[in-house]
């Protein structure tokens, strides 16, 4: 499992350095020196709308491993850039009505399939490589049963269990008006919280820009941290 977290780590990575060398050749030469931040930034600005917000939340949601810090924060940055034509207002709409399609899909897919069903999928091969197991559904289960309906609404705040707090539900077969409900306001409240830190990062917006360079230092360096603590980690992991 670990091994496949590095995979996708070392794809997104390579997924962005990509798209920034595509942005390189593309920009008048006075920005050759921008930095991988404002690459990304760039990108963001080209990739934002209201359709990948929507899609990407729905992801986040259901079993992708999409995480919505990496979405609605951004998008509210773009807004708030001068002749944007994202509104933060409806990145927060959008972004609940994503996060209700992609906890009904989980729902409607655990209601059909059943428990059984749903813990071997969550242990084979395919589940894991979505980072699921039969801990996280049990986990996710057991605060479903401890706090019943309003299980939905608090567990959109709570990691790991805000991605799968959908499938008890529908093991459960929970009323679906009362899930929707729970799930709307849970998500949207959430949402309202990213939308805060995206309105907080553009109120450093000079200070990001003159220290670009450095802190895309910093964040070069804790990626290969993360990569370098990932492989030890695995390593030990096969030891014993």
């Amino acid at each position: 499992m670990k091994k496949r977290k590095f995979f996708v780590f070392i794809f997104f990575v390579y997924l962005i350095a990509f798209q920034s060398n595509i942005y390189a050749e593309s920009i008048p030469a006075k920005t050759d020196t921008i930095s991988f931040i404002q690459h990304i930034e760039l990108w963001y600005k080209d990739n934002t709308n209201y359709f990948t917000i929507t899609a990407l939340m729905a992801a986040e949601s259901s079993i992708l491993p999409v995480p919505s810090e990496m979405v609605v924060p951004p998008a509210v940055y773009i807004a708030l850039e001068p002749g944007s034509s994202l509104s933060v207002f409806w990145i927060i709409i959008f972004g609940t009505i994503g996060a209700l399609i992609g906890a009904s899909f989980n729902y409607l897919m655990s209601m059909w399939l059943g428990r059984l069903v749903v813990y071997k999928f969550a242990d084979s091969k395919l589940g894991k490589l979505f980072l699921l197991s039969s801990d996280k559904i049990k986990k996710s289960e057991a605060y479903f049963n401890n706090h019943g309906k309003t299980s939905t609404f608090v567990g959109r705040f709570i990691p790991v269990i805000r991605h799968l707090i959908s499938i008890p539900a529908g093991l459960a077969k929970m009323n679906y008006l009362n899930f929707l409900i729970y799930t709307a306001l849970g998500a949207g409240l959430w949402n309202c919280c990213l939308a805060l830190l995206g309105y907080l990062a553009h109120g450093q917006q000079d200070m990001i820009n003159k220290y670009s360079h450095e802190l895309s230092y910093v964040f070069i360096a804790l990626g290969i941290i993360l990569v370098v603590w990932m492989i030890v980690k695995s390593k030990k992991k096969n030891e014993y």
